[in-house]
């Protein structure tokens, strides 16, 4: 069984026992978290989608650690003029373990 959950406006497509890299949830470490809005439960029985969710579903994750993604660095040139500016940006991540999925 799988489903498709939405977290902060991005989907991922996660089954039971999978580890998955998540935007940034503001929770502590070995922390049980609900993700309640769930866009389709796929299974032996073929695909439920929702319009826009199926209610009632919801997926049990247990919080792993807080993560950071890869430096990138970006740099702005002004043409005509001797001015630069670097800057560099990483961006935080949870990578959460998907203890269950409850289709209803």
């Amino acid at each position: 069984m799988y489903a498709v959950i939405d977290n902060h406006g991005k989907q991922y497509k996660v089954r039971a026992g999978e580890e998955v890299q998540v935007d940034l949830i503001k929770a502590d470490e070995g922390e049980l978290v609900e993700f309640g809005r769930v866009l389709m439960i796929g299974g032996d029985d073929g695909p439920r989608i929702g319009m826009p969710q199926v209610f009632g579903a919801r997926v049990l994750a247990e919080i792993i650690r807080h993560e950071k993604g890869p430096k990138l660095t970006m740099m702005r040139v002004q043409a005509k003029g001797n001015r630069q500016a670097k800057k560099g940006h990483r961006q935080k991540y949870t990578r959460v373990l998907i203890r269950e999925i409850h289709p209803e």
